[in-house]
């Protein structure tokens, strides 16, 4: 099964992209666990908080992968979110974490763009455009120095689902056709 991780900053359109992608492909795809989580919190989080969110997001992922068909799976955060988020909110990162995203392996990541509009959700945190950006350089440092291959998404959601697929079909196509060879 091949693993195609969408991540970026907040309100960059990756469930969207996850679920058109899904339906593209006729699969399934990992939510991101965070959601349900803080919507059953009736405080602001803590850093203990982004530790369990981490499990759980894991437990997600690898529970639904079981639910993926067509060799393919989209997952809507990872363990480089988990990353960000900490070392932005708390200025430091669980070291169990750390250890995930060493252990893990995926296919490809997608990293969103900022170049959609912030849209207000109660879960959102950082409309100010200069300071996404600098959370979106965070990502792109933290993929550019890994060895998954990896792609920017950028445009209106259409375009993002356009881009996405060419990327998807050109890249994990090369990489099977390398398995069989």
């Amino acid at each position: 099964m091949q693993k195609v991780v969408i991540l970026g900053p907040e309100s960059t359109g990756k469930s969207t992209l996850c679920d058109a992608l899904a339906t593209h492909y006729d699969t399934t795809w990992c939510p991101e666990f965070a959601r349900e989580y803080l919507h059953q919190l009736d405080r602001r989080y803590t850093y203990g908080d982004l530790l369990n969110i981490a499990h759980g997001q894991l437990e997600l992922e690898d529970m639904m992968l079981s639910t993926a068909r067509n060799g393919i799976y989209f997952i809507d955060t990872d363990m480089y979110v988990m990353k960000v988020w900490c070392e932005v909110a708390f200025e430091t990162c669980h070291p169990w974490i750390l250890r995930q995203i060493a252990a893990r392996r995926y296919d490809l990541y997608l990293l969103c763009d900022v170049d959609l509009p912030w849209e207000h959700d109660v879960l959102r945190e950082y409309p100010d455009l200069r300071f996404r950006e600098k959370i979106f350089k965070m990502y792109y440092d933290l993929v550019v120095q890994q060895r998954t291959p990896w792609a920017v998404v950028s445009g209106k959601e259409s375009q993002r689902l356009q881009t996405a697929i060419s990327i998807i079909d050109t890249v994990l196509h090369k990489k099977d056709r390398r398995l069989t060879e």
